[in-house]
């Protein structure tokens, strides 16, 4: 959870916002991220195996979905055999490398929370097939979004997106 909260942390700073603010808003899309991630955290750890398990498998299989759509659908080469973004939402250059970094120690932690969940590994591998199509098709929204209104009134959020220009979001 730390990785995902890092990620988002890192969009912000670098200023092209977090997926969502573009629709509520910054404050109430980190807000979002940060209270969700602990109640489902929290609620799982209460409910009792094998249905817990099975929240912590869809927990980490949604950000395993994350992690796959990010390397699926902005431009990218190979490093070590792996995928490496040169781009994703407005990144690029020097940014985009710490970036990866981020999104691999997500994938890891991922994983390790599915490996320590075995018991409920379907739910975990049955979560991406269901969420990897769902973010591909919203993220070209979401960047389009998020490049007018960064256009339209600039922020601290979103002041790196005021230089991009509107490009489509698609498979490298």
């Amino acid at each position: 959870m730390l990785t995902i909260w890092g990620h988002l942390a890192y969009e912000l700073l670098s200023g092209v916002a977090v997926p969502l603010a573009s629709r509520v808003g910054i404050v109430a899309a980190t807000t979002g991220y940060t209270v969700s991630s602990l109640v489902t955290y929290r609620a799982a750890g209460r409910v009792p195996p094998p249905h817990g398990d099975r929240w912590f498998a869809v927990v980490n299989g949604v950000f395993a979905s994350a992690v796959i759509s990010h390397f699926t659908s902005w431009p990218r080469t190979t490093r070590a055999g792996l995928p490496w973004l040169t781009e994703s939402e407005g990144l690029e250059g020097p940014l985009v490398g710490p970036y990866n970094v981020l999104l691999y120690a997500a994938g890891i932690a991922a994983v390790g929370g599915a490996v320590e969940n075995r018991r409920a590994w379907q739910w975990f591998a049955l979560t991406p097939l269901i969420a990897v199509p769902l973010l591909r098709a919203g993220t070209p929204l979401e960047y389009q979004r998020l490049l007018d209104q960064a256009a339209e009134r600039p922020r601290w959020w979103n002041r790196r997106l005021t230089r991009r220009t509107r490009r489509p979001v698609g498979v490298a």
